[in-house]
């Protein structure tokens, strides 16, 4: 890992390029899982435009303090780049405890970029973070179907826990939630 990579807090600035990595990340992640018209709407103005307001909410106005928005960044021919985000907090599912359970929302990492260590600089940030906040377990949807993320997860010693959901992106697509002990 280059010194030049490191995980900080997201910035106003930082929106545009959170968005072409979500788009980017969900084609590669989603895409052979969902139909084509979906993966092209993914990357369409609307869809653009509705990832833009809710990344500038979690920023301006975030539900917590507990809340956090991080990027991944790289220094490639001396200019710094962001090259990833995560977004996390207190879990949200009702089974769950908020204020000893965590969820990651989003990881996402530029599909030019994977396999540099950007993803595993996230969620090492994610839990620093939830650490420090208290938090005993997080946690994480993916998609069910075999999958880089999934594998990316479960790779860093997240199992399932047995919950699963369909989420809809134009047509079901089954989630399993998989979690971690961050805490002694």
């Amino acid at each position: 890992m280059s010194s030049a990579q490191f995980v900080r807090p997201a910035r106003a600035t930082d929106v545009d390029t959170v968005v072409d990595v979500q788009v980017a990340s969900w084609r590669a992640v989603y895409g052979a899982l969902l139909p084509d018209a979906v993966v092209a709407e993914i990357g369409g103005a609307d869809a653009r435009r509705q990832f833009h307001e809710q990344w500038t909410a979690a920023l301006e106005s975030p539900p917590t303090s507990r809340h956090r928005l991080v990027v991944a960044t790289d220094e490639v021919g001396g200019v710094r780049t962001v090259t990833g985000f995560a977004a996390f907090g207190p879990a949200g599912d009702p089974d769950l405890w908020p204020a000893t359970d965590a969820e990651v929302f989003a990881l996402h990492v530029d599909p030019e970029r994977a396999r540099e260590g950007h993803g595993s600089r996230l969620v090492n940030a994610c839990v620093d973070h939830l650490v420090d906040d208290g938090f005993g377990t997080v946690h994480v949807w993916v998609p069910e179907a075999g999958n880089a993320l999934r594998a990316f997860f479960e790779a860093s010693g997240w199992r399932a826990d047995g919950a699963r959901r369909e989420i809809d992106l134009g047509s079901p697509l089954p989630m399993v939630r998989l979690h971690a002990a961050i805490s002694a």
